[in-house]
Order: C-alpha cells, then sequence, then structure tokens
C-alpha cells in the first residue's frame, strides 16, 4: 500500500471519444454508476432510477449558484488579432481576474474591444491592466457606458470547457439551458455545478413526494475549481478561493437530519466544499456562515457531514478526482484505489466523461 500520495497516482487514461462533446436529449437518461463504497461493488442504471437509491429522510443538498456567460470574445482594433477571455473572478470596480488566450500577445495596457455575433447595441471594451500567476491569468478592466453585469449579459457565451472541441465562435442554443441547473438561481460561477445538470424538475418533484429533503447551499464556481495541479506533491497545491454560502434554515435542516440519523446525500464535489468548510469553522453543529473557501480535501480527510455523494466522472490528475477518492474511503488513502476501479469499468462499458457525461453515486 502507498505510505504517500503525488498527483501522478491519480492518472488514468481515457479514449477521447469518450468525452462528452453535447448533453443528452434528456437530462436524467444519462447512465448512473452506483459505487458502494464499503464492499466496492458497482451497479448500472440510469439516473432516472436515483429514487430507488433513496429513502425517507434523506437530505439532498445542491449548489444552486447559476453560471453566468463567462466566456467574451474579443479583437485587438489595431491589429485584427482575436481574443477569447474567460471570466475567473470579480475584483473591486469594474475588474475582473480572466484567463486572457492568447497569453504572449496579451500585453498590460493594451485594450480590446469586445465582439459578438448578435450586433449588441452597447459597443465596450476591456483593458489588460496586469498579467498574474499563471501567465494566462489577467487583471482586466471594462470600460462602457453600461455595468460590467450588462455587458456581460450582452456579450458573454456560456464557458464551456476547453475538452469540449466544438467551434468556440458560437455556443449551441441547447447550451444556453443545459449548462445550467434547472435550480440555478444566484449568478456567480463560471463553470458549471455539473453534478446537478443530470436532475429534472419532475424528477425533483418525485424525489421530495417520497419523503426526501431537498435543500440548497450556494458555492460560485471559479477557477480554483478547475485549475490543474502543477506540482508533483499534491500537499503543494493551492486551492484559489471560491465564495460559498450556507443558509440558517439549510443548517438547521442538516443538524436536524444528523442528531436524528439520516443520511446527507451532497450533488456535486461543490457542495461537499461547503458543508465540509461549515463544519471545519463551527464544528460537527453547523451554523449559518458565507466567505470565500480554499478547502482542498484529497485521501485521507475525515468528512463530518457527508454520508452520500452524486457526481460526475472528472479529469485526470484533477481536484475534483481527489476529492471523489477522499470520499470513496474516508480517512484512508485506499479511495484511490476504489474510484481508478470504478473509472475502468465505466470506459469499458462506454460510460460519457466530464460535464456533459454520465453521473457516479457513491453510497
Amino acid at each position: 500500500m502507498l505510505s504517500r500520495l503525488t498527483i501522478s497516482d491519480f492518472d488514468y487514461d481515457l479514449p477521447p471519444e469518450l468525452i462528452a462533446q453535447e448533453p443528452l436529449p434528456n437530462r436524467d437518461q444519462s447512465k448512473l454508476l452506483v459505487l458502494h463504497r464499503n464492499t466496492a461493488q458497482i451497479e448500472h442504471t440510469t439516473f432516472a432510477n436515483l429514487p430507488q437509491y433513496l429513502r425517507q429522510g434523506d437530505v439532498l443538498v445542491l449548489n444552486n449558484s447559476r453560471v453566468i456567460p463567462a466566456r467574451l470574445r474579443a479583437v485587438n482594433p489595431l491589429t485584427g488579432g482575436k481574443f477569447e477571455i474567460l471570466l475567473a473572478e470579480p475584483l473591486e470596480k469594474n475588474r475582473w481576474l480572466a484567463l486572457v488566450r492568447p497569453a504572449k500577445r496579451a500585453k498590460p495596457g493594451l485594450t480590446l474591444s469586445l465582439i459578438s455575433t448578435q450586433n449588441p447595441p452597447t459597443p465596450a471594451q476591456v483593458t489588460i491592466l496586469e498579467k498574474r500567476e499563471p501567465g494566462t491569468m489577467h487583471v482586466i478592466e471594462f470600460n462602457s457606458t453600461v455595468s460590467p453585469k450588462e455587458v456581460i449579459n450582452i456579450y458573454g457565451e456560456p464557458p464551456l470547457p476547453p475538452y469540449i472541441k466544438r467551434s468556440k465562435t458560437c455556443a449551441l442554443k441547447s447550451d444556453w439551458e443545459r449548462y445550467q441547473t434547472v435550480y440555478a438561481k444566484i449568478n456567480g460561477s463560471v463553470a458549471a455545478p455539473t453534478a446537478g445538470l443530470h436532475f429534472t424538475q419532475e424528477l425533483l418533484n418525485q424525489i421530495s413526494q417520497m419523503g426526501v429533503t431537498i435543500t440548497f447551499v450556494t458555492l460560485h464556481v471559479g477557477y480554483g475549481t478547475f485549475a490543474p495541479i502543477k506540482v508533483e506533491d499534491i500537499t503543494s497545491h493551492k486551492m484559489h478561493h471560491e465564495y460559498y454560502e450556507l443558509s440558517s434554515d439549510t443548517a438547521e435542516i442538516i443538524n436536524k437530519a444528523k442528531r436524528e440519523g439520516r443520511r446527507i446525500i451532497a450533488v456535486g464535489t461543490t457542495s461537499v466544499r461547503v458543508l465540509e468548510t461549515a463544519a471545519l469553522e463551527s464544528g460537527e453543529k453547523l451554523r449559518p456562515c458565507s466567505g470565500k473557501t480554499n478547502l482542498f480535501i484529497y485521501p485521507p480527510f475525515q468528512f463530518k457531514i457527508v454520508d452520500a455523494l452524486i457526481t460526475n466522472f472528472h479529469l485526470p490528475k484533477s481536484t475534483l478526482l481527489l476529492l471523489v477518492s477522499a470520499f470513496a474511503a474516508p480517512g484512508k488513502l485506499t479511495g484511490r484505489e476504489i474510484i481508478l476501479s470504478a473509472y475502468r469499468e465505466a470506459i469499458r462499458l462506454r460510460y460519457r466523461f466530464f460535464s456533459y457525461g454520465d453521473a457516479m453515486l457513491i453510497l
């Protein structure tokens, strides 16, 4: 058994054709791999059958953050050179932290004109103020007669991840709806909390009617969730901070359920990070809280709140893969073997991977 883990221990080979490029016609028809972590037993079903694995009294915790149209296209008005801007985090006034590509041509002081296929009525520009580490990260400032929020809504496109190899010049019409959960409410994410993409309102109604309590937390997904780990020693990786909020109602629902021995089922790694951040702040009895979290969960980690997890299939060497590996064997290093074995089985059965892919339930 390994005495310590490195990021290379979380690598795996994925056939490129298994990276989902588009969502399925129906959200809840994705495949669902059910992993029983105590036995490593695996079942295969569809997401529509999720209620079969829930029971009366369970608490289902979802992240209600809404994805903003965070991908912008721009041009250098002097040279005609094209740029892509992915908003990462709001700063003070009209400024944002953003990934700007191509980074080598994104020099501080450069002003770019935003472009759109929709013939927007309001012209807008952004100025690159400074370069941050890593080299593709910059501070930009919006220059317009309207607010940055309005500019983003006018010019922005769904921030699809780079492994979706469709044209970046125009998102599919379906992306505007499908790269968003049906319960998304609070604007702020620059990437979707993808585990929730499988739910329909009808499925949520069915789950509620069987006596499962549905409640919400907020975590605005930022660059920290999908930033690559560039160090071999995983303990040296630093997560970016992301805004989160746990309401008094949700805290009380979870506290009551824990006292009564009922299960807390987190939908997505973002919901896990909110709940476990709150537990570290206040102990196992949660208190309402908000702020920024950079909690990095990797094996071994002892979970205080979450009893089951609904998640997607994650990229090799990612912080998300480390989190689900920690959850597969709390307090141990062996979760890595359990998860990678399940991933090999999913690959053998041609599951679809990543944001628009299939789902996993870890019990």
